[in-house]
């Protein structure tokens, strides 16, 4: 049976709190090589990310050392304080900018 979840890649500074809450979720103590997939966009750039999912997408969020600082430096406080109190904080509606696999 096909998976028939959306699948989204997300770059690392659209990152919503909640992708960034699974990502920690998921590798509580960072990611290394083995979790790491390589694949070409529709661009044929090679394309590097690590998997989470929620039940109806699954993400996949590009690797860069930037990303492995922001999950290291992870408070689920700050995250949610951030939500509260600014509202240009990135939603979940803003991924609808971002690159889709099909």
């Amino acid at each position: 049976m096909k998976d028939t979840r959306k699948r989204v890649i997300v770059d690392f500074r659209k990152l919503t709190p909640e992708i960034l809450a699974l990502l920690v979720g998921k590798y509580p103590y960072g990611y290394d090589d083995g979790h790491i997939m390589s694949f070409q966009n529709a661009n044929n750039e090679l394309i590097e990310a690590v998997e989470v999912s929620t039940n109806d997408t699954i993400y996949l969020v590009k690797v860069s050392t930037k990303l492995a600082t922001t999950m290291k430096n992870y408070a689920e406080e700050d995250y949610e304080e951030l939500d509260e109190n600014n509202p240009n904080a990135v939603q979940d509606s803003d991924l609808a900018n971002d690159e889709k696999l099909d």
